[in-house]
């Protein structure tokens, strides 16, 4: 199949001077016509050869606007050739004629600017047109987090929540919409409560969703407890849930506390895996507050693992502090050391999660929070008791 040639068209007075002119661009690897004006010309012309002898001075910034333009001249001092500069025409050349490959060139080098010009406005288009999908997109995925936010928030406990004179409340502050960040605070019977307080690995919906999966596994796992063997209920738990998450190949693990408070002993029976910072427990009655002990492997990572079992007598007038890895982005110190000692130190300052709260997102004595976004999701809960009426 024989490929059409670009037409261009050349403007100029009748005459050999015109003639020979249109012999020396049909030389070239377009096809030319002539008329003494633009609308004479077919519409198929892509670019414009045109003379200054054969257009008016009115009329160059329609021509300008119209199609590529080249202007030729026979003389460089000509007056003529002012107002087609004026208008924006830059492509000149004088004696056409006897620089008949110069003129050829100039035609090859409009028309590849043209076509630049053309690709580069469809890319623009087919850009905004993206840009404009992606931003619906946007809008469409921020109105669904916000949606899950809205679910994931009815699935935390009421606070502040009072259960057998204990008082459970906590402050969740996302960095997106969606948290991986989850507690719970539930009770038994008159003797037991349990509670939990977990960390998934990264944020955003693919951790919310996991949280939404430890809480179906906590409840029902709850509901089928007997009440016996508190000790045992949390490395049971953690056991489980690590089989589940391994179980489900979604490449997600967790950090997670689990606590049974026996009320009648004032004994907290616990078991952990991997978290960081470990709670710390004051007892407000003589200012004195204590880490945690334990240890235990992250739930999610490795199979087959087994959690220990721990136990702490809880003071008549106590106070559980645990806090997501998120709260120490926001404290000051170069070591992992400093910022928990800077925890621990705030923590026994502050002795209310509305005051340690206030603290932190106020950039207090050089936190750097500051009232910002948090680059990972923020949690603290508290437990406190035993001398609470229960709502």
């Amino acid at each position: 199949m024989v490929k059409s040639r670009t037409l261009i068209g050349l403007l100029d007075r009748p005459g050999e001077a015109r003639d020979a002119l249109a012999a020396v661009l049909g030389l070239g690897a377009h096809a030319v016509a002539v008329g003494e004006g633009v609308d004479e010309l077919p519409e198929e012309v892509v670019l414009i050869v045109a003379h200054v002898r054969a257009v008016g001075s009115d009329d160059w910034p329609v021509l300008a606007r119209r199609l590529p333009t080249i202007v030729v001249t026979e003389t460089r001092l000509d007056d003529d050739l002012l107002p087609a500069v004026d208008a924006g025409l830059v492509d000149y050349l004088v004696e056409p004629l006897r620089h008949a490959e110069v003129l050829r060139r100039l035609v090859a080098r409009a028309l590849e600017h043209q076509q630049l010009a053309e690709a580069h406005a469809r890319d623009r288009a087919r850009l905004a047109e993206l840009n404009e999908n992606l931003e619906t997109h946007l809008a469409l995925l921020r109105l669904d987090q916000q949606a899950g936010w809205h679910i994931q928030r009815k699935m935390l406990p009421p606070q502040p929540l009072t259960i057998n004179g204990v008082v459970c409340d906590y402050w969740l502050a996302p960095s997106l919409y969606l948290s991986g960040d989850f507690l719970d605070y539930q009770r038994f019977d008159a003797h037991y409560s349990v509670f939990y307080f977990a960390d998934v690995s990264g944020h955003g919906a693919s951790s919310a969703f996991v949280t939404v999966l430890l809480r179906y596994l906590c409840n029902r796992w709850l509901s089928e407890w007997d009440g016996r063997q508190p000790e045992a209920l949390a490395p049971r738990w953690l056991a489980q849930l690590n089989r589940e998450l391994l179980d489900t190949g979604i490449g997600k693990h967790m950090t997670l506390f689990v606590g049974v408070i026996d009320h009648d002993q004032r004994v907290l029976h616990y078991s952990l895996g991997a978290q960081l910072p470990m709670p710390l427990l004051v007892d407000r009655s003589l200012g004195a507050v204590a880490v945690l002990e334990g240890e235990g492997m992250p739930v999610g990572l490795f199979p087959n693992i087994d959690y220990p079992a721990y136990r702490v007598s809880l003071p008549a007038n106590f106070r559980l502090w645990l806090c997501s890895d998120g709260v120490l982005e926001g404290l000051p110190g170069e070591t992992l050391t400093a910022r928990l000692d800077d925890l621990k130190r705030r923590i026994v300052a502050n002795d209310d999660l509305a005051t340690l709260r206030a603290a932190l997102t106020a950039g207090e004595e050089g936190a750097t929070t500051g009232g910002e976004e948090p680059p990972d999701d923020l949690t603290i809960m508290t437990l406190s008791g035993f001398d609470h009426d229960d709502a």
